[in-house]
């Protein structure tokens, strides 16, 4: 999936930038941004942890959102003691996410006109903590891998969020002007991560996991859902950041 950076909508279909229009980039998290997913992933979770005698808490999901899918076996193993190998529950919870998501992909209000409408004008890539087999579920049952110049997994990088990794890579896929770039998330950790790779960053909190008040006040904005997100806020939030 995210090896490589590749066309997403031909520049022929792009309308032409004036003189005046500065390029402008757009990441995108997946989980919680533009998918509602981040409930699959604790019902999934939830229920492996409870089968195979767990110690599930209220505060599990919201510990693992951002983590790499290393980390979070790591942390339903060490700390919600599931007495299996890591690579055993990746693969159990992988199998179950991907099963969910193969039946209904849960596409947020707003989420396929923000992407139609802003690849006109800007070039998208994504970010996500997801594993490469989630997102490949998604992008393809979805179709929005024609929108996605690069897609990046937090899978492929040293680092999970809140390190900025992910974003980094990201950006060098793109090759993107990080100080012309924005970052679209929903968690504390997600926000943290693009704010620390450089980017404006734009905070769509997620209703059941909201970020924390610190973290959110790092985001240039925060909007009640994607229905608001357009090329006008965009380069609004870009020259903010750039103080012109």
């Amino acid at each position: 999936m995210a090896g490589a950076a590749r066309p997403a909508v031909s520049e022929a279909a792009r309308p032409e930038r004036s003189e005046g229009m500065k390029r402008a980039w757009i990441i995108f998290d997946l989980d919680g941004t533009l998918i509602e997913s981040e409930q699959i992933w604790r019902d999934v979770r939830q229920e492996f942890v409870i089968r195979h005698a767990g110690r599930w808490h209220d505060g599990a999901q919201a510990a693992m959102i951002g983590m790499r899918t290393g980390e979070w076996a790591r942390y339903i193993r060490n700390d919600l003691a599931v007495d299996l190998p890591e690579d055993e529950i990746v693969r159990q919870v992988l199998d179950g996410v991907v099963q969910h998501l193969s039946r209904h992909i849960p596409v947020l209000p707003g989420a396929e006109h923000a992407l139609r409408t802003l690849s006109q004008s800007c070039t998208l890539g994504l970010a996500t903590s997801a594993s490469v087999p989630v997102a490949q579920t998604v992008l393809r049952k979805t179709g929005w891998d024609a929108f996605f110049t690069a897609t990046v997994s937090a899978d492929e990088v040293e680092r999970g969020k809140p390190a900025p990794d992910v974003y980094v890579r990201a950006l060098e896929l793109l090759h993107a002007d990080a100080s012309c770039s924005a970052g679209i998330e929903d968690s504390a950790n997600g926000i943290r991560s693009a704010h620390a790779a450089g980017l404006a960053v734009v905070a769509v909190p997620n209703r059941e996991f909201p970020p924390d008040a610190q973290s959110l006040s790092l985001a240039t904005r925060v909007l009640p859902d994607l229905e608001e997100l357009d090329d006008a806020l965009i380069r609004e939030i870009l020259a903010k950041k750039k103080g012109t």
